[in-house]
């Protein structure tokens, strides 16, 4: 993720903050030099603010370690101002899987509270209550409180959040996986609907919220339908085959012709017949403004690029080309390359797959 540094890693899981968060840092710090004219105080609702968000990330990562339990690997985690964001490979599979990975996360933050509450009890002087005040209550009876908020808020039976994930997990021991999703994503659209209306009335925080989980489920539930369109099916039945490689050691001036013929956008380099990266029309644009158009193409392309073999199934090969945000994914057949993957050719496949599909069930 762009503007985001890394800062540790934790079985091998590395763990990085986006930039944004140093501007909530900086907005505490601010807001509670407004009110308190304390130095102590701002230094104070930072560390607060910085203490939740460690609780977020262990939030992250009981679901990537989780996960690591099935075989599931993470990509990352990046802690943004709004919450963490943990990158599975993969969504498990099975459902009983999918169902611990959902409720690690949660599980975490209750373990935390409990911590919380169980040092309230045991030292003198102090006492177990729930307060958000950001002014009062003990930051100990705070931190108790805000990380109840946060497992309470992800268990909410609606997508993106955990208990979305374990409600559909639940519904497919007893149905089919695209019909719980369609369901739990249903729900969750009639959750956001009711968060709308109590924020028109109420609070306008709640629109918000509402919009999210809106966008959440419809984006889940497109995610698992497209995953079943996908399935079974060989790269090479999807992949581009008419298509133009470019040597490494022409000019840059070929890549652009070919770009303004308007016949591809986004090319596979190679040099005599083997491939060594891969041309994008944004690196394609930067090379023009600085080399000029006799520059060799080599000096523009990417050398680290996702590839796919010809004869794999088609939607982890898609999954490779969506986590990598690249422009395409080269297919190969015994080394040799023989097809592009793009987001646009396969998202037309699976258009013209619906459309074949009713009149193939007809006959």
């Amino acid at each position: 993720m762009k503007w985001a540094w890394h800062i540790v890693t934790v079985a091998g899981i590395g763990i990085y903050l986006h930039g944004t968060f140093l501007v909530l840092i900086v907005f505490v710090l601010l807001s509670e030099w407004s009110v308190s004219r304390s130095v102590p105080a701002a230094i104070g609702g930072a560390l607060f603010v910085t203490a939740i968000f460690a609780t977020v990330v262990l939030h992250e990562l009981g679901h990537a370690l989780t996960a690591m339990r099935y075989g599931i690997r993470t990509r990352d985690i990046t802690l943004l101002p709004i919450g963490g964001v943990a990158r599975l490979e993969r969504t498990p599979e099975v459902p009983r899987q999918e169902l611990w990975v959902a409720l690690a996360g949660p599980a975490v933050n209750m373990a935390i509270a409990a911590v919380c509450f169980g040092v309230l009890t045991v030292l003198p002087g102090l006492e177990p209550a729930l307060t958000l005040d950001p002014r009062g209550g003990g930051v100990v009876n705070r931190f108790m409180t805000v990380n109840l908020v946060i497992a309470a808020f992800n268990l909410l039976p609606a997508f993106p959040m955990d208990g979305g994930r374990a409600l559909r997990a639940l519904l497919a021991e007893r149905m089919d996986y695209v019909k719980a999703t369609e369901t739990a994503a249903t729900l969750g659209q009639g959750l956001a609907l009711i968060f709308g209306l109590i924020g028109l009335l109420a609070n306008p925080f709640l629109l918000f919220i509402a919009l999210f989980v809106w966008m959440g489920a419809s984006g889940e539930a497109s995610t698992v339908v497209l995953r079943t369109a996908l399935a079974g099916i060989p790269v090479d039945r999807a992949m581009i085959t008419e298509f133009h490689a470019l040597e490494a050691d022409r000019p840059i001036r070929d890549a652009a012709d070919l770009l303004l013929a308007g016949s591809q956008q986004d090319f596979p380099i190679v040099d005599h017949d083997r491939l060594v990266g891969v041309l994008a029309r944004a690196s394609l644009m930067r090379a023009l403004a600085h080399g000029g158009l006799e520059a060799p193409i080599r000096t523009a392309m990417t050398t680290e690029f996702e590839t796919a073999d010809a004869r794999e199934m088609l939607e982890p090969a898609f999954q490779r080309l969506q986590a990598c945000h690249c422009p395409l994914v080269p297919v190969l057949r015994a080394g040799r390359l023989v097809g592009i993957l793009t987001s646009e050719n396969v998202g037309e496949f699976v258009m013209i797959r619906n459309a074949i599909a009713p009149r193939s069930h007809s006959s």
